[in-house]
């Protein structure tokens, strides 16, 4: 029985599945992993595609598209409210259809897990498909976060990809892993809730990693499992939607997971730098990016209201330094 469900959510990505599909099934073991693909509500042949060229890769279809948070949620409770069909499993990985894995790149993964029982949330080194000798934007080699939180990864700050020449080469612990590729333990994910949908999308596993450090646990990077990415398929980097969820997703987190004595102010301190951001989008002629910020701030304002703020069982060292001042 394989010991952990490798799990691609797809949205009309049938070309995605064709192309990356073929590796997955040689370099992933049936006793380590079984393979199964979510789709959110697709609108191309996707399903006919994997009916008829992987008929024993399982599948769980939806009625439309639930986004990132919804589908993945949807995909682990289906899973395990029907282990008949689709097994028990003692991890889950969640696995971007526009993902090249290597050899031996899962038994890294569970084998690191299985050593290392403290540790919750784990990922491979992320590496460009398109220039495989350099990390990829999402993900790199881990993923730190700053002292205004602002996400960063070794490999890249900002806009800035490093060469890969070993540099990161050894297991650390870092602070969130990418959704691009990231394993977690089942108990974690379903005593945690999986993840929050009011996300929608993008930085979702990042709030994850951080409620899963405040119960306790550990995030890992494990480069000795490489995985290659091509990145921007859904919303490219320079989308004004992909702004607006990144600038509206981070104050949300900032607000469930920053202890009371802290938060408003280090929120405000954010939001200042924000406002800076969207000022020289404007100056720049960048009027749809500065709207994007704009409207992120005013819909982190209403939804805040809601917001339920994550229990600080366990102390989370609280980061310093800073991507803007280095």
């Amino acid at each position: 029985m394989s010991r952990t469900a490798v799990v691609i959510l797809n949205w009309n990505g049938q070309d995605l599945l064709e192309k990356f599909l073929p590796t997955l099934v040689e370099y992933t073991p049936a006793d380590l992993g079984c393979i199964i693909v979510a789709d959110n509500g697709s609108t191309d042949t996707s399903l006919r595609f994997l009916e008829e060229s992987y008929p024993t890769i399982k599948r769980i279809p939806f009625d439309r598209n639930y986004g990132f948070t919804g589908g993945y949620n949807r995909a682990f409770q289906t899973i395990i409210s029907d282990p008949q069909t689709y097994g028990s499993f003692d991890y889950y990985l969640l696995l971007n259809s526009d993902v090249e894995v290597t050899q031996g790149w899962l038994a890294e993964l569970s084998g690191f897990m299985d050593r290392h029982p403290e540790v919750g949330i784990c990922s491979p080194k992320v590496l460009s498909y398109h220039r495989q000798d350099y990390f990829e934007h999402a993900g790199a080699c881990g993923g730190m976060i700053d002292r205004f939180y602002f996400p960063y990864c070794r490999g890249r700050v900002m806009s800035r990809i490093e060469k890969d020449m070993g540099q990161y080469d050894t297991p650390a612990q870092v602070f969130w892993a990418s959704g691009t590729s990231f394993m977690i333990r089942s108990e974690l994910w379903h005593r945690l809730g999986g993840l929050d949908e009011s996300f929608f999308a993008h930085m979702e596993e990042i709030d994850l990693c951080w409620r899963a450090q405040l119960a306790g646990e550990q995030v890992w990077v494990v480069p000795s499992a490489r995985i290659y990415h091509v990145g921007g398929g859904t919303l490219p980097n320079n989308s004004p939607r992909k702004l607006y969820l990144n600038f509206r997703n981070n104050l949300l987190m900032m607000e469930k997971n920053l202890p009371d004595d802290c938060r408003n102010r280090i929120i405000f301190v954010r939001m200042c730098i924000d406002g800076a951001a969207a000022m020289a989008y404007l100056l720049m002629g960048k009027v749809d990016y500065f709207k994007s910020v704009i409207r992120a701030h005013g819909d982190f304002r209403k939804m805040r209201r809601d917001v339920s703020h994550t229990p600080q069982i366990s102390p989370v060292p609280r980061p310093k330094g800073s991507v803007f001042f280095m």
